[in-house]
């Protein structure tokens, strides 16, 4: 049965991580806000209900570890990061300025709390194989790989999902986040890459699917893919990108755009925040 008030608790993160998201952006005056927003429950539920991690022991031995490997939605990372405290939130504010320490892309060297630096597109779902692979030999903790739907056009992604099939990681899950979006349009008119349920499987995983914005859903597919054995998990979390911005919501054109100050003060009024 989940706990009420820890599930509210992960709903006011997701609330709060979008509204870090628009801020950060209008603020850098550049980045992405469509994949970020559309990726707000997952990260919430992931470090305020799911994950093993420990703020003030960002390297801990045996931690669970998350890995981007849709980078350019690092916002929502770095929200989730900051409510979680790893580092404070004022830096959010000084997104992609020079020498911040939040960079246009997860940067493990700068940034507390980031496992590994990601941008280039299938490299972060390849890393998170041999994070598991090392974590099964160590006795160390799950990993958590987030993918856009995009990112699955690109061929590592599909190298990464043999070898993970292959190796049986049940330590290992990924989460797809399938807003049926990328930067040039709609992914089936780019490039479908559906059946990707049926892809996943015949790459020997376990596939779940499951509300993104659902969070008590969510949970359920992560407790699902812990019970797994012999097995890595994909979960293909059906997303809106934007979500939760009524004009951002299923349009592309949000893909990498930052917004004004009038649609940030809209956005943010909608989301019950503010500049």
């Amino acid at each position: 049965m989940i706990d009420l008030e820890k599930l509210d608790l992960v709903k006011e993160k997701a609330r709060e991580i979008r509204v870090d998201v628009v801020k950060q952006i209008y603020f850098a005056g550049s980045g992405h806000p469509g994949g970020s927003l559309s990726a707000a429950d997952i990260l919430a539920t992931l470090y305020f209900h799911e994950m093993d991690v420990d703020p003030a022991e960002p390297e801990k031995k045996g931690r669970d570890k998350f890995i981007l490997s849709k980078g350019h939605a690092c916002p929502v990372l770095y929200a989730a990061l900051a409510e979680r405290g790893y580092f404070p939130k004022d830096e959010l504010w000084k997104l992609r300025k020079l020498g911040a320490m939040l960079q246009g892309h997860p940067s493990k060297k700068t940034t507390p709390g980031v496992e590994m630096s990601t941008g280039s597109l299938g490299q972060g779902f390849s890393v998170a194989v041999g994070m598991a692979l090392a974590s099964r030999l160590d006795g160390g903790g799950r990993v958590y790989a987030l993918l856009g739907d995009g990112e699955l056009e690109e061929g590592l992604v599909w190298e990464a999902a043999m070898s993970a099939g292959h190796y049986r990681l049940d330590n290992l899950c990924v989460i797809l986040d399938w807003n049926g979006l990328q930067i040039d349009g709609k992914n089936e008119d780019v490039m479908t890459v559906s059946p990707v349920d049926e892809k996943f499987r015949s790459f020997g995983f376990n596939v779940l699917p499951a509300d993104g914005h659902d969070i008590p859903e969510l949970i359920n597919a992560f407790e699902k893919a812990r019970a797994c054995k012999g097995k890595p998990t994909a979960i293909i979390a059906k997303t809106v990108k934007g979500k939760g911005v009524s004009f951002m919501e299923n349009d592309a054109g949000w893909h990498g755009k930052a917004p004004s100050l009038d649609e940030a003060g809209r956005a943010l009024s909608e989301l019950g925040g503010e500049l």
